[in-house]
């Protein structure tokens, strides 16, 4: 959800901040801008559309020189999406400019006072009154003498509440760059007498594997191509701790694919390998996490876990709550991390809390860990962006270690995010009573999954197929039972995240409890029924729907032709434990979303008002 990219340095800073964009349109956006300084002036572009458009629109105005910049997708909140709500945005007085992810919520009464001073707004956003009021306070210093840049950043956001990253130059103070950062994500990159400043280390892993995450609170300051780090409230200066990235650019691109999400459905093979690489202990029947292991008294001693999430991950969640509760016996509550935030919740030192995010940066869940670490919860983070603000916050974590995820619609995080929680089952569990035996037969299983996948991949033209049939309806269920709950919950949300088509995923149970009144020849329903011990009552299941008039597509095991002659189509996945197969599951409805989003000529990677990483609840 919205992108920064900044640039300052000795080369020209147009090039890195354009692809830098193009780097950052996973994450969702509505209008792009960017805004150069040479000689003292601004020259800010800025457009409605896609970073293409802002390009093609630039290019025609100027000569795009300068070599320090900064660079937005916006993601709209305050006022509609538009040229002139578009960042960067300039002060009144045209010596300020600043692009900014998140929101500020008493932007209405700063701007009250500030319209009382004189000031005049171009636009409906909470940014422009921030660009503002650093203005102010710049020009009206101590003893009427104008302040430094960095100083008036900083007085400034201490009247402001809310979450945001902010990039700010002043023209009357060429080389110096200000960062800063409060719930939203920055990350700075070190070059070679240059800096990159970016949401993520998407756009900077070309330029430099040196990096400098910021925390909550802290600002930085680019001057005179020197950076220091201090705290926004009391100016206290931080040492600099630089990590390397270890992301590989050849791992951005589509490798020849399409679109970056048949890609990344197409990794998973690869990428369920690298989640498992190093982790397995099958003589112990065990698995191995580094970043848990100091903690094993306490997760010894759990009582009681929630897990929390957003949209995939929570999905996820659910097949976790079935894992930990059967194997290793502990009560589980499954959370949106939204809401956690303003309940009452399990406190004490035998209540554990598992945070799922794929970007690491989603605020709803962040918000949530800090509540859980309040009332003294442990807290473990389940991520893939390594540095991310979850991994830096939580006790202990876990890495997904499945690569960068472009694509909008997560796909391969998801695979890998269901996989943890089996092996963290098994974990947790030979702490308790799960035996070597067991626990040695579930990793044999797990350890076949990237081939089941691979078998799964070879029949996507089956599944293309389908796409052309069912692509023209308005409707549909996908259904599921005990572990294929939550699975068949994904499985709806990628339809409708990639076709817009309006698509409802519920516990099979549920059905007859009110959903069935919707079912008729129009309203298909895909029904996840795998032959394990749900397998009759899906059955049962199938036949309601059929007896309505409803269409059914079965995603059943290889091997089981009792429902051909009962289901409309059937899709085949192999036989594997029952706690394993949502994870077939996913890869079949993944490929079905997207063969549908793409035979209605729909942007796969980049879905219309969707955001990768949620930033701002």
């Amino acid at each position: 959800m919205c992108g920064i990219v900044g640039y300052i340095g000795k080369n020209t800073a147009w090039p890195v901040l354009i692809k830098g964009l193009e780097r950052l349109e996973y994450r969702g956006y509505d209008s792009a801008g960017i805004a150069l300084l040479e000689g003292g002036t601004f020259s800010v572009y800025k457009k409605k559309g896609r970073v293409a458009e802002l390009s093609k629109f630039a290019k025609s105005h100027n000569e795009l020189s300068g070599g320090v910049g900064i660079a937005h997708t916006r993601w709209a909140t305050h006022g509609v999406p538009s040229d002139a709500n578009a960042h960067p945005h300039l002060s009144n007085g045209g010596d300020i400019v600043i692009v900014h992810n998140g929101i500020i919520e008493n932007y209405l009464s700063i701007k009250k006072v500030l319209i009382g001073k004189g000031y005049k707004f171009k636009s409906d956003t909470d940014t422009e009154v921030l660009a503002n009021l650093i203005e102010d306070i710049k020009k009206n210093g101590s003893a009427g003498r104008q302040i430094p840049i960095d100083e008036a950043v900083r007085l400034a956001l201490a009247e402001v509440t809310g979450a945001y990253a902010i990039l700010v130059l002043s023209k009357d103070e060429p080389g110096t760059m200000v960062v800063a950062k409060v719930g939203s994500p920055a990350v700075i990159g070190i070059g070679n007498g240059e800096f990159f400043i970016a949401s993520d280390a998407t756009p900077i892993v070309e330029h430099t594997k040196k990096v400098v995450y910021l925390e909550d609170g802290e600002m930085a300051v680019i001057k005179d191509g020197k950076l220091s780090l201090k705290t926004i409230k009391n100016k206290v200066r931080k040492n600099l701790y630089v990590h390397t990235l270890k992301t590989k650019i050849e791992e951005l691109e589509k490798g020849g694919f399409p679109h970056f999400m048949l890609k990344e459905i197409f990794d998973q093979p690869e990428s369920l390998r690298n989640t498992m690489r190093g982790r397995i202990v099958m003589d112990k029947g065990n698995v191995k996490f580094g970043g848990v292991e100091k903690f094993n008294k306490e997760f010894k001693n759990l009582e009681h876990l929630t897990i929390i999430g957003m949209g995939t991950a929570r999905f996820s969640g659910l097949i976790g709550e079935y894992a930990f509760e059967e194997l290793a016996g502990i009560p589980v509550k499954v959370e949106y991390g939204s809401e956690f935030t303003y309940r009452s919740v399990a406190n004490g030192r035998h209540a554990g809390l598992i945070a799922i995010s794929q970007s690491g940066e989603t605020a709803d869940t962040l918000n949530a860990i800090k509540k859980a670490k309040e009332e003294k919860l442990l807290t473990l983070g389940i991520v893939n962006v390594i540095g991310s603000s979850i991994a830096r916050v939580v006790d202990a974590g876990i890495y997904n270690h499945v690569g960068p995820e472009t694509a909008v619609a997560s796909t391969k995080a998801t695979t890998s995010q269901a996989l943890l929680f089996v092996m963290l089952a098994i974990y947790l569990g030979r702490m308790r009573d799960l035996s070597k035996s067991d626990g040695q037969k579930i990793l044999k299983e797990i350890q076949k999954l990237p081939e089941y996948v691979e078998s799964i991949l070879k029949h996507a033209n089956l599944i293309k197929k389908l796409a052309k049939k069912y692509k023209k309806y308005k409707n549909f269920f996908f259904l599921g039972r005990k572990y294929n709950a939550g699975a068949a919950m994904e499985g709806a949300l990628k339809l409708k995240e990639c076709s817009y088509i309006h698509a409802e995923g519920c516990n099979a149970a549920e059905l007859k409890h009110g959903p069935i009144s919707l079912i008729d020849k129009d309203f298909p329903s895909l029904v996840i029924a795998p032959t394990d011990s749900m397998y009759e009552k899906n059955k049962s299941h199938i036949q309601e729907i059929k007896a309505r008039g409803g269409k059914v597509i079965v995603l059943t095991t290889e091997g089981n032709k009792e429902l051909k002659n009962v289901a409309d189509d059937v899709i085949y996945i192999p036989k594997t434990l029952e706690m394993l197969t949502p994870i077939l599951a996913f890869v079949p409805m993944q490929l079905l979303a997207y063969y549908i989003a793409v035979e209605k000529g729909n942007d796969v990677d980049k879905p219309r008002n969707l955001a990768k990483s949620v930033t701002v609840e």
